[in-house]
């Protein structure tokens, strides 16, 4: 169940990406707070050269860890803005992708993220969206 941070949350996302939506560039918004309470947005950076482009979720956290150090991730989400030609205009929460998942994980592996869960929304734990995660040292 979603909490009013939760929503807040989302709404934060949401707010990032409607300020810097630009079609096949500016897509994705997220938005994060910190295990001190501040919430941090980033949008993605795309680029003519697809390798060099970064999600949105790690732009935040660099963004957090760049204004205040290394607070944790207490909550993350990512929302998705619609294409000029959806139908549905709706801004969506999306589920983060295998990379972003592995620097939530190596950033705050206790983490809670928001993911859509059918009509709506649910919280899970990093963990849970990345089990069996590698780490450094581990025996091959």
């Amino acid at each position: 169940m979603l909490t009013q941070k939760d929503r807040d949350l989302i709404e934060a996302a949401r707010e990032a990406i409607r300020q810097r939506y630009r079609n096949d560039w500016q897509e994705v918004g997220a938005a994060l707070r910190t295990r001190d309470g501040r919430v941090v947005t980033g949008v993605n950076i795309d680029a003519y050269l697809g390798r060099m482009a970064v999600c949105a979720e790690p732009v935040a956290i660099g963004r957090a860890i760049t204004e205040a150090g290394d607070k944790g991730i207490e909550t993350i989400v990512a929302v998705r803005h619609p294409k000029p030609d959806d139908h549905d205009r709706t801004i969506k929460v999306v589920s983060p992708c295998g990379m972003c998942r592995e620097v939530i994980h190596d950033y705050d592996s206790g983490a809670r993220v928001i993911v859509p869960n059918g009509d709506g929304e649910q919280v899970v734990s990093i963990a849970d969206l990345l089990p069996n995660k590698y780490t450094r040292g581990q025996a091959g």
